[in-house]
């Protein structure tokens, strides 16, 4: 894309990683890759595969390079724990500004369509998926989702009943304004005022 991503940012760590290490290989000139690392440096990364497989790049590496890592000549180099943040208070325990957020559910694929709408509020800084918890326990009947963990954080694999499917090739997109987000809905934080629509679509 022009503006430095490579797919998304589930995707940048490894395509970093795979062009880095095959550099050597482009023609008819060298791949200049300071646009696509200002957009992974400048991104606030939660997920720990997306770290994990960004990291490496970052430092001139890739997972080619395992082989001939010196294991017994690294250092206890593990962070700091830090206690999480509260969902209601900041950084200095200061209450956070509550903030609207729009929220709607379409199925125009399977079944029986339907289009649902919502507002919610929620403390500035809550993550997607605490959106979509306040909608549900605000109007269940409607608003209902279930999710399942990954290794790349929490997937939604249902809403208002409607299950994603690997058979059908089927999931649930997540847009603001129109473009698909480029996080998962445990590390996504809406703004005040934004539109998130979740649509059943296929692949």
């Amino acid at each position: 894309k022009g503006n430095g991503m490579i797919g998304n940012m589930y995707s940048m760590g490894l395509a970093l990683q795979a062009l880095e290490a095959t550099r050597n290989f482009y023609a008819p000139r060298k791949w200049d890759c300071a646009q696509a690392f200002s957009v992974v440096s400048a991104h606030d990364y939660q997920q720990p595969m997306a770290i994990a497989q960004v990291l490496p790049a970052l430092v001139g590496r890739s997972y080619l390079d395992v082989a001939g890592l010196d294991c017994a000549a690294t250092k206890d180099m593990s962070p700091k724990r830090q206690l999480p943040l509260s969902p209601v208070l900041g950084t200095h325990g200061v209450p956070r500004a509550p903030i609207q957020v729009h929220y709607s559910i379409t199925n125009t694929l399977q079944g029986k369509h339907f289009h649902y709408s919502t507002s919610v509020t929620v403390p500035s800084g809550s993550t997607l998926l605490q959106v979509m918890e306040v909608a549900a326990e605000e109007n269940p009947q409607t608003f209902s989702f279930q999710t399942e963990q990954t290794s790349w954080g929490t997937y939604v694999t249902s809403i208002h009943g409607l299950a994603a499917s690997t058979e059908d090739r089927t999931y649930w997109q997540f847009l603001s304004a129109g473009d698909a987000l480029q996080e998962g809905v445990g590390t996504y934080k809406p703004h005040a005022g934004e539109h998130i629509q979740a649509i059943f679509s296929t692949y």
